[in-house]
């Protein structure tokens, strides 16, 4: 199975990232997986939006500390993030945008860059200045935040999985 089960098994959230950012060609190899996901019937709802400019990180970053009530990053420094939204019409837009996170996470690991998927993509895109920035990058339609990815280097060190819960499978033979 190469090293699929790896990748699945080590990898890992961060929120501490260096100012190095990513390479663009690197960030292009994960957004290609990410178009590869499984849709409902194919449909291929999300949109991916990379964002790699410093100035719109930090906007997008205060937005969504802005729907938390907060000050704090909540991007935790990292350089780089990918959004994900899903086109409200198609019933199954939630789950398709989800399996784009899971695809775009895995990728980036096996890639040597870590992420992690920040919630709140659906306020801000529901919000007037959220609707600009997609109106400004000429997408149309109605499309629903499923999730912020933010991606860069690791500066916290790898950590262990933790045990796996009793019960997590069951089988019918």
């Amino acid at each position: 199975m190469g090293n699929t089960l790896e990748v699945l098994e080590t990898r890992r959230s961060s929120r501490k990232y260096l100012a190095k950012p990513v390479p663009e060609d690197v960030i292009e190899q994960i957004l290609k997986a990410g178009t590869y996901a499984a849709t409902g019937n194919g449909k291929q709802s999300p949109v991916i939006i990379a964002v790699t400019n410093p100035e719109m990180v930090k906007r997008m970053s205060k937005l969504n500390a802005a729907v938390m009530g907060t000050d704090n990053d909540p991007f935790y420094g990292a350089p780089a993030v990918l959004v994900v939204l899903a086109d409200r019409s198609v019933r199954t837009h939630v789950y398709d945008g989800s399996l784009v996170l899971g695809n775009l996470m895995n990728a980036a690991w096996d890639l040597g860059v870590s992420s992690c998927w920040i919630h709140r993509a659906k306020e801000v895109f529901d919000s007037p200045e959220g609707k600009r920035i997609l109106a400004d990058l000429g997408i149309e339609g109605d499309y629903e935040g499923i999730g912020n990815l933010i991606i860069g280097y690791d500066d916290g060190g790898k950590r262990p999985a933790a045990p796996r819960k009793e019960n997590y499978v069951y089988w019918i033979r």
